[in-house]
């Protein structure tokens, strides 16, 4: 009943609107469309295998509050892109509220750690840098203030869950901050400064430290250990030392885990996610922690979840369990599920991490064609990962190897991109070709320039958003494109379906692409079957299967056909 009301519903309006907008272009169409018809795609549907992720910097994405632009006295001049350029927490919360996630077809956010980072600046030659991108941690029990507040940060959780959308946060385990003369070294028995990675093999990667000026915390320890004088003084300055004193009792006597430093580290960690609700943590320099560590954050961090929701069953989202994505530099899926130490192979899927960051893909999308590229990953995640994934990027805040530096391939680099069987990661700015070689700054930071909200006045630029919008929006309603099996149905012109069949879910979908613009025929057997009502999401146009075969009339390379009920 449900399902035929739906559908009366949708062709009223489709209807509605052809007639009311016969001078309108397609796009147009499409969006007023989409805009007015019943939702028919179900959130709870989600899952990460198949999840359309947006990384961001908070610090280059938005300034949403300039009153915490400066803080701690962090006021020492910097280099261009070296200290930190007032974006903050709100500024993600007033996207989400724009509708600007909604509408590039994203389900998840992800972003650098947002606890308090070292006060101090540090010199890098004779020159100061700040950690505005999160990696160096002072405190892990608390929300950096050039960020926000610990409210700023809960309003961006619910404010994500109330669209749809999960939010991942980076995690850092294996170190601390730099040692500054505001930021004093942790004690000997938490943290190693004198041996530094050289990374040749399995010990010498782990149980050393990644520079002089990063000390290295023992996650190998499973000693009891008290806890740093500084961060002590500090909690007792800001009035809170009883407070964390006592949820680390109740934390240690209910785990019965060893006190040692990892596990404290994992207790602060998951507060985030049993109080605030926290959907998944991307972790940072998975290898140079030992992977039992991973399983034990793993098993807190399901069990933090489980309790959130128990708590908050108004707001749960979905049924996934928390999720843990890795960061290890070099893994590639032509390892399969292993990382190569030399000395030993590690399959970190096998310690509580669901899904790793694939370094290969933009070689792969270098070298490859579509159909090429599509095949091999749909048989790798369905041959090699069973039940897990990857997360593929083409571009990334620490890699230079990128797939379109000078974005002179930015429409292709979409294409590739979100219709790759896998995570798609959009990186903040690849929706509006964000430069990626700034001429105000030196090496490294011009992957990581300021988001230009300016650019959206200009009409290349929004041609392009635009484009990146209807793919991204078409995966994130279809599982089947991130998560299903790939067939090619034709070589010239060229079609391929994708098709999903799960636990009770079944999803299935025919692209084209380099198709002839104007008039087209896609033959469409076996996938739809005769009298099926098919839209093209790309141009909005409705089209029946007809003898096997639909035809399309748009200005537009790109169909995207989907069963007009979903």
């Amino acid at each position: 009943m449900k399902s035929a009301l739906k559908t009366y519903m949708l062709l009223l309006i489709f209807i509605t609107i052809s007639c009311k907008n016969e001078s309108k272009t397609d796009q147009e169409n499409l969006h007023e469309y989409n805009s007015k018809k019943p939702s028919t795609i179900d959130d709870s549907l989600f899952t990460w295998e198949a999840a359309n992720l947006y990384f961001l910097l908070i610090d280059r994405f938005k300034n949403g509050d300039p009153n915490n632009d400066i803080v701690l006295g962090r006021t020492k001049k910097t280099p261009k892109l070296k200290g930190f350029e007032g974006g903050d927490i709100k500024g993600i919360i007033q996207k989400i509220e724009d509708g600007y996630f909604k509408k590039l077809g994203v389900n998840a956010i992800g972003f650098n750690p947002v606890v308090e980072q070292i006060h101090e600046n540090i010199k890098e030659g004779t020159e100061n840098t700040y950690a505005f991108h999160g990696y160096w941690i002072k405190d892990w029990t608390k929300v950096d203030p050039n960020f926000g507040t610990y409210n700023d940060f809960k309003q961006l959780i619910e404010t994500a869950h109330n669209n749809g959308i999960r939010i991942i946060m980076d995690v850092v385990m294996n170190h601390t901050g730099p040692v500054t003369s505001k930021d004093p070294v942790w004690p000997d028995s938490w943290v190693r400064t004198s041996q530094e990675c050289n990374q040749k093999d399995y010990t010498n990667t782990i149980s050393c430290s990644l520079g002089k000026k990063l000390p290295d915390i023992k996650t190998e320890s499973n000693e009891n250990v008290a806890l740093p004088k500084i961060l002590l003084d500090k909690w007792k300055s800001e009035e809170r030392l009883e407070i964390e004193l006592a949820e680390i009792d109740t934390f240690f006597n209910k785990t019965r885990l060893k006190r040692s430093p990892k596990n404290y580290i994992i207790k602060w960690l998951t507060d985030y996610i049993r109080e605030l609700g926290i959907d998944g943590y991307r972790i940072k320099n998975v290898k140079h922690v030992e992977e039992s560590s991973w399983n034990t954050l793993a098993e807190q961090s399901k069990l933090a979840f489980i309790e959130w929701k128990s708590k908050n069953a108004d707001k749960v989202l979905d049924d996934n369990e928390f999720y843990i994505l890795g960061e290890l530099y070099g893994y590639s899926i032509k390892n399969k599920r292993y990382y190569n130490f030399e000395d030993r192979k590690i399959d970190y899927f096998a310690y509580g991490i669901d899904s790793m960051v694939n370094f290969q893909f933009k070689y792969d999308a270098t070298q490859y064609d579509y159909e090429k590229l599509f095949s091999k990953y749909s048989t790798v995640l369905y041959t090699n990962l069973i039940g897990k994934s990857v997360v593929n990027y083409i571009s990334y805040h620490n890699d230079r190897a990128l797939f379109d530096k000078n974005r002179s391939k930015a429409y292709e680099s979409a294409i590739k991109l979100i219709l790759t069987p896998g995570i798609s990661q959009i990186y903040y700015g690849n929706e509006v070709g964000r430069l990626l070689d700034s001429k105000e700054a030196k090496e490294p930071p011009t992957l990581i320039s300021n988001m230009d909200w300016n650019t959206s006045h200009n009409n290349d630029t929004k041609l392009l958003l635009s484009h990146w919008q209807k793919l991204g929006v078409f995966r994130k309603n279809h599982i089947s494109i991130g998560a299903g099996r790939h067939q090619i149905l034709s070589e010239k012109p060229y079609i391929f379906s994708r098709e999903y069949d799960r636990n009770g879910i079944f999803d299935k979908v025919i692209i084209g692409l380099n198709l002839p613009k104007g008039k087209k025929s896609i033959k469409v057997k076996p996938i739809f079957s005769e009298g099926t009502i098919l839209i093209d999401q790309y141009s909005g146009s409705e089209t029946k299967v007809h003898n096997d075969s639909i035809t399309i009339s748009s200005d537009y390379e790109i169909v995207l056909l989907a069963n007009k009920d979903n």
